[in-house]
């Protein structure tokens, strides 16, 4: 038997425009309207709007196909002003009950490691968002980028959630696998499911790679890799964006994902499940211990991509630095541009890591150097305090 879990990132954040200091006390405008607009709908047309049909197909050709996903606060409202017709067809998934959606973060935020009670507030307006949009209550909880360790599960577990989700990284594991059910050290009753990074990352970033030894991965290939693995559950966790937009329309994504269902399904045993049905399905196998941060990003799997600088983590501690002033203030406007300024993207901007992760930075950064993203985003944290002030 082999069941397979599919889980789908779907964020984009608020970029901010050119921010300079001659904006300061003048201009309260932060983000980039046009620029916003122009992704979102570039990306609603390469990636959400084709995806969303292809899985919308899957459900009705295949009675057992099942997938997951979060959509971030940041991409719903983006959505909503910008696209949509993407909005009306996640609604329509939701409509099936073969889909599940997840609890994150409402602002993609690295809140959990500086603020437990902004984590709480941004938690539960996820959780809103879900219940009013979606119609579902989340019963599985993932973190921004994966972030996690046993605080976070003991943390999760006592806000009502089964299930967390977390990277398999190979220095966690160990010699166990990822394709089991874990208990977290910190953790009764609460379940973990841990990414398998390689087959995941096979499609998520080396699908299209010429130079790598198995492309071209076709359908079949993936599927014959799958069929021999052991386990309760093969963890497919990745970048919605990964359909379309990080892999394009010519590298044969869409058609690779059209496929592969119908040949895991041809054995009678095989499976796709949801999350939450993997964790009702399988008692854990073991616990595991993860007293320090770890992450899905980069080869390191840990927090180097948003705090492996001075600069990343000065900006960091000088948002969180605010907090107490702006919810004292009483705006909500203030509120929810101070928010915005938590969301992950604009620290990973900051990034100097190079080496083997380098491209993958630079092919998500809007600025010329790490240096531009610091000093853009420090200006506009000083016209937070002269909105303060005022």
């Amino acid at each position: 038997m082999t069941n397979i879990c599919l889980y789908f990132q779907v964020h984009q954040p608020f970029r901010m425009r050119k921010y300079n200091v001659f904006d300061i006390g003048r201009n309260t405008n932060y983000f980039d309207e046009q620029k916003n607009r122009e992704v979102m709908q570039k990306v609603a047309k390469k990636c959400y709007l084709p995806a969303n049909r292809v899985i919308r197909n899957l459900i009705a050709r295949h009675e057992d196909f099942k997938c997951a996903y979060s959509i971030t606060g940041t991409a719903f409202e983006q959505f909503q002003k910008y696209a949509p017709a993407v909005l009306d067809s996640f609604e329509e998934l939701a409509s099936t009950g073969a889909v599940e959606f997840l609890n994150e973060t409402y602002y993609h935020s690295l809140s959990f490691l500086h603020d437990k009670n902004e984590f709480a507030d941004q938690v539960r307006m996820h959780q809103r968002m879900i219940k009013e949009n979606f119609k579902q209550k989340p019963a599985v909880f993932r973190n921004t980028e994966l972030v996690y360790n046993n605080e976070l599960a003991k943390a999760t577990e006592d806000m009502g959630y089964k299930a967390v989700l977390a990277e398999g990284a190979d220095h966690v594991l160990g010699w166990k696998s990822p394709n089991y059910v874990y208990k977290p050290k910190t953790a009764k009753r609460m379940r973990l499911l841990l990414k398998n990074y390689k087959l995941s990352d096979d499609v998520a970033f080396r699908f299209s790679d010429k130079s790598w030894k198995e492309h071209p991965v076709t359908a079949q290939k993936y599927a014959d890799w799958i069929a021999p693995i052991l386990g309760d559950s093969i963890n497919l966790f990745m970048d919605y964006e990964t359909f379309g937009e990080h892999q394009w329309e010519d590298t044969g994504i869409f058609n690779f994902m059209q496929k592969l269902p119908e040949l895991v399904l041809q054995h009678p045993d095989n499976n796709f499940l949801t999350v939450s049905e993997v964790v009702d399905a399988y008692q854990p196998s073991g616990t595991i211990d993860v007293p320090h941060m770890i992450s899905w990003a980069d080869v390191e799997r840990d927090l180097s991509a948003w705090l492996g600088n001075a600069m990343q983590s000065n900006a960091l501690q000088e948002v969180y630095r605010l907090e107490k002033r702006i919810k004292d203030k009483g705006d909500p406007q203030l509120l929810h541009d101070w928010r915005r300024l938590q969301t992950s993207d604009h620290f990973y901007y900051m990034c100097t890591k190079w080496f083997a992760d380098g491209d993958v930075h630079k092919y998500f950064n809007p600025y010329e150097s790490p240096y531009d993203s610091y000093i853009n985003f420090m200006n506009v944290l000083d016209n937070l305090r002269w909105r303060l002030k005022q």
